[in-house]
């Protein structure tokens, strides 16, 4: 299983600034989410336009000088940041690291659905053929840009959860998706998967908070003590937060 963190700023700061209380409870999580860890960041004004910058590191994020400096360097207005506890059987490399980005695009998942390639006969076949990784999270992401050809962000993450919930087993579909214009979370999870029964109810909750200059959505943990301000995003519902203004909208 894995950690998420998605951050939208009303101006691009340092990671370390926009995460503030956030970043330390994150990175302690890597002690037992060790296998990796990625961050794609949209550079805000000023960037080349190409798409989010990535980094990504497979040791533990905390003690990596690497995911410390990438925190204290990188200066976005929009990131999404992922730490790695892999599935049983996939390899800790590069190419099984989050996010998985594309374009403009950048995709990280928290849990897993098996069998893994459940969904490759609804994926383009080029995006297959293409896959840098052997993960079943790639597919998800490789799903939803396949249906992002004639839908929106909103309906792709639905669409894609729901291609998986008719053909696999899953414990969680939790996932972000990074544009150019917003960032996107899905939550759900299967109640009575083993990992739920074993980690308790909160594990695979998603929560997100509005702070006036800044958005984050989080995985439990994340906020060690979530207060009234944190709301818990619903099952099967998809989280919207626009970079040009902040405006926050769930879809359900």
């Amino acid at each position: 299983m894995c950690r998420l963190l998605g951050v939208v700023t009303r101006a691009p700061l340092p990671l370390s600034t926009s995460l503030g209380e956030l970043a330390e409870p994150f990175t302690e999580l890597s002690r037992e989410h060790g296998d990796g860890w990625g961050i794609a960041a949209w550079p805000g004004a000023g960037g080349d336009g190409r798409g989010p910058r990535v980094v990504k590191g497979v040791a533990p994020a905390a003690g990596d000088r690497l995911w410390g400096d990438a925190l204290t360097g990188t200066r976005a207005d929009a990131a999404v940041l992922h730490l790695r506890m892999a599935s049983p059987g996939l390899p800790v490399v590069p190419g099984n690291t989050h996010p998985f980005t594309a374009g403009g695009l950048a995709f990280a998942h928290n849990g897993f659905f098996s069998p893994y390639d459940a969904l490759d006969e609804l994926i383009d076949p080029g995006l297959l053929a293409a896959a840098g990784g052997s993960t079943d999270s790639e597919r998800f992401f490789l799903r939803v840009l396949t249906l992002l050809r004639d839908k929106d962000p909103v309906d792709a993450l639905t669409l894609a959860a729901e291609d998986i919930r008719a053909r696999a087993s899953f414990a969680s579909l939790n996932c972000l998706l990074l544009t150019d214009e917003a960032l996107y979370a899905y939550a759900d999870e299967d109640p009575e998967s083993e990992v739920s029964r074993r980690r308790g109810p909160d594990f695979f909750r998603l929560r997100y908070r509005a702070d006036g200059d800044r958005v984050v959505v989080a995985s439990s943990g994340v906020p060690p003590r979530p207060d009234g301000a944190w709301r818990v995003l619903p099952y099967r519902q998809v989280l919207e937060i626009r970079r040009a203004c902040l405006g926050v909208r769930v879809h359900g």
